[in-house]
């Protein structure tokens, strides 16, 4: 019974990697696809946005609108993560990463939420 127990105390922590591992694989997708609508799903009720120039705290739908212009102007063709990490509690994670588009090529900054099984942008960056 007690190795049951220590087992199933191991794995529990990968299991909620797990889920955290494939939302990011999907916007990391998104991203090299210029899908604002996937990326947006992620957002919270409130995000603080940089695209380039401007800065701005939007609601998750203008927030979305943002970047389906962002990518209009600048037509994705790849994106790739430069480094990924958390905060010592757990409780915040961060994504660096190199957008190429068709307009050059970009830095992008995500920070983000995980706590109770869900999963929130709160901050997204997209600088030259």
């Amino acid at each position: 019974m007690k190795t049951i127990l220590l087992l199933f105390s191991f794995f529990m922590p990968f299991s909620w990697t797990t889920d955290t591992d494939k939302n990011l694989s999907i916007i990391q997708k998104a991203l090299g696809e210029g899908d604002a609508t996937t990326i947006g799903y992620y957002f919270d009720a409130s995000v603080e946005i940089k695209l380039v120039d401007k800065q701005d705290m939007l609601d998750k739908a203008k927030a979305t609108e943002a970047l389906r212009g962002f990518f209009l102007k600048n037509k994705p063709r790849a994106f790739s993560t430069v480094h990924q990490g958390t905060s010592k509690g757990n409780s915040s994670h961060y994504t660096i990463g190199d957008l190429q588009t068709a307009s050059g090529n970009f830095r992008v900054y995500i920070y983000y939420k995980a706590a109770g099984g869900n999963f929130a942008i709160q901050e997204i960056r997209i600088e030259k």
